[in-house]
């Protein structure tokens, strides 16, 4: 899905930012963890959708 793969991006640029030195490895932390935990929902919505959809076909 777009968003997933946006997430990834996202991903890659927090770690340019860190290696950098942009932002600090605390800021880093904390935003690579929300950007994990939002992978994570975004592909738990995905396979619940897909389960749900092709339950009914």
């Amino acid at each position: 899905s777009i968003a997933v793969k946006e997430v990834r991006e996202t991903g890659y640029w927090l770690n340019l930012l860190k290696d950098s030195e942009y932002i600090t490895e605390e800021n880093f932390n904390q935003l690579n963890k929300d950007c994990e935990e939002l992978a994570r929902i975004l592909n738990s919505i995905i396979l619940t959708t897909k389960e749900r959809y092709f339950k009914t076909v």
